[in-house]
């Protein structure tokens, strides 16, 4: 029996400084890749558009330099200089220096402010590998450098100056992130919902860190009224207006911009104190109540619930809503340190009572744009009882028929769905030479009729009575809608699978904009891939060879030709051209074959190019095809 260890108090360790934020990066800014790497930046920026919320900062300027590092400078008040009374060196020093010291703490300072927990730059003082700060402080210039967070010397006056504000510049640390090099659009990305958030402020932002130097400039007058704008900039808007209110009550400041588009989805996003919370909150519960009360109230007044069985459901009101939810708290509540959900109770109450008085003034005084708004969401209610109809139609079916699979699926005799992929094929030629190529055990094949439904452009009770969509569901086996678990999936690799031509990049589009709209948690999971069928073959003798693409065929045949060898040429026309054998060892073979995983690494980035390109409005698309046409190889 082993010996027992005691606990002592030498076991105990007192991490000193920011080492605890080096011990633990994760704890504190959530990851150490390229999120968490943008996330340091956020920190610093927040603190310069707290300055810009309490009124004491105009401008903000951010770049990019050519050493990797960045600098975010503010014309805002400036962080004070003199002796901290408690820790006895500079108050600069302390902020920077000290894990839980900063203004943020003191009700004076900031009435509202995104850095409730006072580590943000503490945070990004200990994950850099060096940072300089400089302060523009009550006629003096002070500056104090920091090695991983540790202070190079005490703060020392460099200056003097008529101006104020603050100025960052620090290189993240290569020992602790994964990826180091910032993202130009995503640091632009991150601006511009700040500039948004608040009317008014001016961001330029530069980068300095590549030969061709680019700059953006960011500045909106009407605040989250033009964000709601540019989200819906490709979209057919219902009114010429959004809707738009600022109020207060209790401390608690309520500012919403909305606007109804044609399309299906709903995009909303909240904020408490100019802070992103990607899962809502109390002010997002509040947001939905308001809406779906004020909208049930009017129509029920103005009588244009007919044929809707009740009142309208929440479902029903937010279909193709775009809205920002925008709030300021005094003494926010988050859930987490990333801040991804607010938890204030008050809050919810408010911004019900704000937002529902507002809507239905809005209402009365926009008569024409009301029975528009009101009329898309009976449609959607008419619509949605409908796919249900439709849906449970299918689960009836689907029992009745017990484990019944589609006809033409050729399905794999493994019951390992870790063992077992799903070939989605474009054609019953191709899909007739793969059910004979494949590796039987492991690998079901089904094939498809030519191009599938564009499923982004009907309602779900449309698509649900398309028999290509029900044969992909069925095989799949996850259901759909808020039937849909992922646990029950009969493959764990979804391999789509078409020719290597433009129709078949059509195809492959088609099926990923299936998927991505009814199955988007497969995506996301990892289990969707897409084949990489070769458009030629080159014959040397009895050696075969296969390549993907002109470029690669042409480098390794004239490298045959100069070695005297005489290269015979083939391009294939389809899958359906090759034999099983050739399709088993090109394609579908594991040794051998290559597989494209589709990930989603920005959803909003993906919903916006779906929108553009799968849905109904032609001008963004032909927009998107001018501009990019001169990239597109049409001999493929």
């Amino acid at each position: 029996m082993a010996e027992k260890s005691q606990y002592k108090v030498s076991d105990i360790q007192v991490l000193k400084g920011l080492e605890a934020v080096r011990r633990r990066p994760a704890m504190y800014i959530g990851s150490t890749d390229s999120n968490g790497l943008h996330h340091i930046f956020t920190e610093i920026l927040d603190n310069s558009v707290d300055e810009a919320i309490a009124g004491y900062c105009t401008n903000i300027w951010v770049t990019l330099n050519k050493d990797g590092s960045i600098t975010i400078k503010d014309n805002g008040r400036g962080i004070p200089v003199d002796k901290h009374p408690e820790t006895k060196v500079s108050t600069l020093e302390t902020v920077m220096t000290n894990l839980h010291a900063g203004g943020k703490f003191e009700q004076g300072a900031y009435k509202v402010s995104g850095g409730l927990h006072g580590v943000g730059m503490k945070c990004t003082n200990a994950l850099s590998e060096w940072m300089i700060t400089t302060v523009q402080f009550e006629g003096g210039i002070y500056q104090q450098e920091y090695t991983r967070g540790v202070p190079k010397a005490p703060v020392k006056r460099i200056g003097d100056t008529k101006d104020s504000g603050t100025q960052h510049t620090f290189l993240p640390d290569s020992e602790i992130f994964t990826e180091t090099k910032f993202d130009f659009k995503t640091i632009v990305k991150k601006c511009r919902q700040h500039a948004y958030l608040t009317a008014g402020l001016r961001i330029s932002i530069t980068d300095e860190s590549t030969d061709e130097i680019r700059r953006y400039d960011l500045y909106f007058e009407d605040g989250i009224k033009s964000y709601v704008q540019f989200l819906n900039i490709d979209s057919k808007v219902v009114g010429q207006e959004p809707f738009y209110m600022n109020k207060q009550e209790d401390d608690i400041v309520v500012e919403v911009a909305l606007q109804y588009t044609d399309g299906m989805e709903e995009d909303v996003r909240c904020y408490t104190n100019n802070i992103v919370n990607p899962e809502g909150g109390t002010h997002l519960a509040g947001f939905r109540t308001a809406i779906t009360s004020a909208l049930n109230s009017y129509a029920q007044k103005a009588e244009l619930l007919k044929g809707v069985d009740g009142t309208l459901n929440g479902d029903d009101v937010r279909e193709g809503l775009t809205a920002i939810v925008s709030v300021k708290v005094a003494n926010p509540q988050f859930e987490g340190q990333t801040k991804i959900k607010l938890n204030n109770r008050e809050v919810k109450s408010v911004v019900s009572k704000l937002v529902k008085d507002e809507l239905l003034t809005y209402l009365e005084e926009n008569p024409h744009d009301a029975k528009n708004i009101i009329g898309k969401a009976v449609l959607a209610n008419k619509a949605k009882a409908a796919a249900k109809a439709a849906r449970d139609a299918v689960i009836r079916k689907n029992a009745l028929e017990s484990t019944t699979l589609p006809g033409k699926l050729a399905d794999c005799t493994s019951n390992d769905p870790a063992d077992s992929e799903l070939f989605i094929v474009e054609g019953d030629s191709a899909g007739g030479s793969a059910k004979q190529g494949r590796d039987r055990h492991t690998q079901a094949i089904l094939p498809l009729r030519g191009k599938i439904m564009n499923t982004h452009k009907y309602r779900v009770d449309r698509v649900l009575s398309n028999n290509e969509f029900n044969d992909v569901t069925t095989a799949l086996g996850v259901g759909i809608g808020d039937t849909l678990d992922v646990s029950k999936l009969r493959y764990h690799k979804i391999v789509i699978m078409s020719d290597a031509d433009v129709d078949g990049l059509h195809i492959t589009t088609l099926v990923l904009t299936l998927l991505f709209r009814f199955f988007r948690p497969l995506i996301e999971q990892g289990f969707v891939y897409v084949a990489q069928p070769p458009l030629h073959k080159v014959e040397i003798g009895k050696k075969k060879y296969y390549f993907i693409n002109d470029a690669e065929k042409d480098v390794f045949v004239r490298k045959a030709k100069m070695e005297g060898k005489v290269p015979v040429e083939n391009r294939f026309k389809g899958l359906g051209e090759m034999n099983p054998d050739q399709l088993w060892e090109t394609t579908m073979n594991p040794e051998s074959r290559v597989l494209k995983r589709v990930e989603i690494q920005d959803a909003e980035e993906a919903e916006k190019v779906f929108e553009m390109l799968m849905g109904n409005e032609v001008p963004p698309r032909r927009r998107f095809i001018q501009m990019h046409a001169t990239k597109a190889n049409l001999d493929i």
